[in-house]
């Protein structure tokens, strides 16, 4: 894991679309959006599109969870709490991310998810671990190398 120096995350503003570095280690300083100065607010899973997936996976230096999932899914809306409380836990430490299967099936495919919820973690933007199906908040940790 980086040192506090050099943990960032490299984010969109929910607002306005603007992508941001955050630095991880100030992060209770309250991170705002340099162009709408609107907050970032990294304690909770962020949506993604195929416009920004690799952007953030690829700038950020913290394990990245990405829950591949659809809004039709079940199981899915079973894990949501759980992933809360993972990325709020874990903030600084860990980025939570979340792409919709059904409105990017590109990356989807690209990462051959096959069963939803996928989770995969990605440390430098390479995977570092995956797990299918509904995992408790002890897997979530410990795929993400947080234990």
């Amino acid at each position: 894991m980086p040192s506090n120096e050099d943990r960032h995350a490299t984010v969109r503003c929910v607002f306005c679309q603007t992508p941001n570095r955050v630095d991880l280690a100030k992060l209770s300083n309250g991170p705002k959006c340099g162009n709408c100065h609107r907050p970032i607010l990294l304690d909770r899973p962020i949506k993604v599109t195929q416009e920004d997936f690799d952007q953030t996976v690829r700038g950020t230096t913290v394990p990245v969870a990405v829950d591949f999932y659809a809004d039709w899914c079940g199981p899915c809306h079973m894990m949501a709490p759980t992933l809360d409380e993972f990325a709020s836990r874990h903030a600084g430490r860990a980025l939570v991310l979340k792409l919709d299967t059904d409105a990017d099936p590109a990356i989807a495919g690209r990462y051959g998810i096959r069963g939803i919820p996928t989770l995969i973690v990605f440390e430098s933007g390479t995977e570092r671990g995956r797990h299918v199906g509904v995992a408790d908040l002890k897997t979530l940790e410990t795929l993400a190398g947080l234990t």
